[in-house]
């Protein structure tokens, strides 16, 4: 059982999205680079890992993946990743072309401590632009409820596979291949539905100009929508650059937020690494009665999942959290989206005010202005609700009220600020009223005794 400092003892769970170098039709040399990265996550306890989408074979060798020599040379790597996994302690995903019944697929392997846990192709393979997949492969879109045989190890195949942690710290998760998720109906959607809090996405996604910014876009949607971590990794540096470009940008997503992102375009192997918060994921769930309803519907066309469980012991020892921790949570850090905060916070108040004058008929507005940040909000609001309604800022009556305990330059704040915005301005001493309220509680500081309440 992990400590009470691991982040596994709290609902989080540590995934990685990986881009290792690619060696063009080379099954071993990229084995040795997905095991060198395999190797820090193990290191790191990492409990999820994803690797891009054919990345045991690489993807942009054209009809090479029909080729015999290189599939069979794919199946004896993944055996040895398989019998590797034994000694390692991460889950993972790697992708490779699979033959079946005479078919060729995109597949992603999910593999964990010796054994092949599931096989799941790809659904949507693209045949514009710049891909022509359906040369070499075939969908899995009528793969369910099947299995495979790889290299003498059997698995379950099929696009309806959910994967299930079992013991102290438990998690469900899901694998789709690049291009199921530019659909408009993403097998994620329906895998979430069914239990789902991360979805894993294998991806090769060459780059073009404003690529990019398109795929945060995505995995954020798709996370946000889907109430889940999304965990993305595209293909980068060693894949062949004959027609394609390639960035590898890989990253992780919860909730629409980016948790963490590879560095584009670089020369060497990259990690994204973030622990993902699935009590948050699983409260926000229970929150939203909707996505609760969307899930029943599901069950109406969606065939059924099959979950494949294994055993997952959470580390000893870890005691450090890879998340970044707003220093101000409720206030974001980009500058421009702090900016359209406030404008939306501004104008929902001032649209607020506005409409419940306008349907109640009432013309004038009183407010205590104190010269401190509350009432100064107040106050600006106030004035900015009068202009949108047509009246004079004179209808609001607003009232200095010191104190005992007021300072000058408090007291002196609210009198400019009254005086710049143009409203009705006046000033009540409390304090007569405040010594009187005390005298009629027979209060001994009436009487001058130094008593104070501090309760």
């Amino acid at each position: 059982m992990a400590s009470f400092f691991s982040p596994y003892s709290h609902e989080f769970v540590r995934v990685a999205a990986c881009v290792p170098h690619v060696a063009v039709a080379d099954p071993r040399q990229n084995a040795d680079n997905v095991l060198e990265l395999l190797a820090s996550g193990d290191s790191a306890r990492i409990a999820l890992m994803v690797f891009p989408e054919l990345g045991i074979s690489a993807y942009a060798i054209d009809d090479l993946l029909l080729q015999d020599a290189v599939l069979d040379e794919v199946e004896r790597q993944l055996d040895r990743l398989i019998t590797a996994s034994c000694d390692l302690f991460p889950v993972f995903a790697v992708g490779a072309p699979l033959r079946h019944r005479g078919r060729l697929y995109n597949c992603g392997l999910v593999i964990h401590r010796g054994r092949l846990l599931g096989v799941i192709p790809k659904v949507y393979l693209p045949n514009y632009r710049e891909f022509y997949e359906r040369r070499q492969l075939t969908s899995g879109e009528d793969v369910i409820g099947q299995s495979i045989e790889i290299a003498g190890h059997r698995a379950p195949f099929g696009r309806d596979l959910l994967f299930a942690a079992q013991g102290n710290s438990t998690y469900t998760y899901h694998v789709e291949i690049c291009e199921d998720l530019w659909v408009p109906h993403p097998p994620s959607t329906d895998a979430a539905l069914a239990g789902a809090e991360i979805l894993l996405n294998l991806s090769a996604s060459n780059i073009t100009i404003g690529k990019a910014e398109m795929r945060r876009l995505l995995c954020a949607s798709q996370s946000s929508r889907c109430i889940a971590a999304y965990a993305y990794s595209a293909a980068g540096a060693g894949e062949s650059t004959t027609d394609l470009a390639w960035d590898g940008q890989a990253g992780i997503f919860e909730l629409s937020d980016l948790l963490a992102e590879t560095e584009r375009f670089s020369p060497d192997p990259e990690m994204a690494i973030a622990d993902v918060d699935l009590g948050r994921i699983r409260q926000e769930r229970m929150r939203t009665n909707t996505f609760g309803d969307c899930a029943r519907l599901a069950l109406t066309y969606a065939p059924p999942f099959r979950t494949v469980a294994f055993e997952f012991a959470p580390p000893q020892g870890l005691r450090d959290l890879r998340r970044r921790i707003e220093r101000f949570p409720f206030v974001p850090s980009d500058p421009a989206m702090l900016r359209d905060n406030c404008y939306e916070a501004y104008n929902i108040q001032v649209q607020g005010l506005a409409q419940r004058l306008r349907a109640t008929g009432i013309k004038k507005l009183v407010i205590g202005v104190s010269g401190g940040l509350d009432s100064t909000q107040a106050l600006i609001v106030s004035a900015r609700a009068m202009d949108q309604l047509g009246l004079p800022r004179s209808n609001i009556l607003a009232f200095t009220l010191p104190g005992f305990a007021t300072g000058k330059e408090t007291k002196a704040n609210a009198w400019r600020l009254m005086k710049a915005l143009g409203v009705s301005g006046a000033e009540i001493d409390i304090r007569p009223a405040a010594e009187q309220i005390l005298r009629d509680l027979g209060h001994p500081s009436a009487t001058g005794e130094k008593l104070y309440d501090v309760t």
